[in-house]
């Protein structure tokens, strides 16, 4: 089947806290837009959140760590804004560090797993 997709593996991984997700693949990737963008309304726009659940997720992430991950002022578009704290950016670095050695430390596994997979089925049949 030379069109079919090759066999591929996905880890997900998330921190727990309590029964509160701290931190997992969509924080991360939240978190890396409000640093690129300064602004929590802007980071849940580019990613398709309203503005309210945009805000829970960033509260949830600071109240779940010892210090803020993102922190506010106010002001508006002209005065305020959103930044990633020092704290923020080292739980950033370290999820993305995690995610990475998971995927190293599976790919022998899923290597000979995949040799058992059945072909897919052709598209339309």
């Amino acid at each position: 089947m030379p069109n079919a997709a090759p066999p591929s593996f996905s880890i997900k991984l998330r921190i727990l806290h309590g029964e509160v997700f701290a931190f997992g693949p969509g924080k991360a990737a939240l978190l890396d837009a409000i640093g690129r963008l300064a602004s929590i309304s802007a980071a849940g726009r580019e990613m398709g959140l309203s503005y309210s659940k945009t805000r829970r997720l960033v509260d949830e992430m600071n109240a779940s760590f010892r210090t803020p991950l993102v922190e506010t002022s106010r002001g508006g578009s002209e005065r305020g804004g959103a930044t990633v704290t020092p704290t923020g950016r080292r739980v950033l670095d370290t999820f993305r560090a995690m995610e990475a050695q998971a995927m190293e430390a599976a790919r022998g596994g899923f290597r000979r797993l995949a040799r058992d997979l059945a072909a897919p089925e052709p598209p339309g049949e």
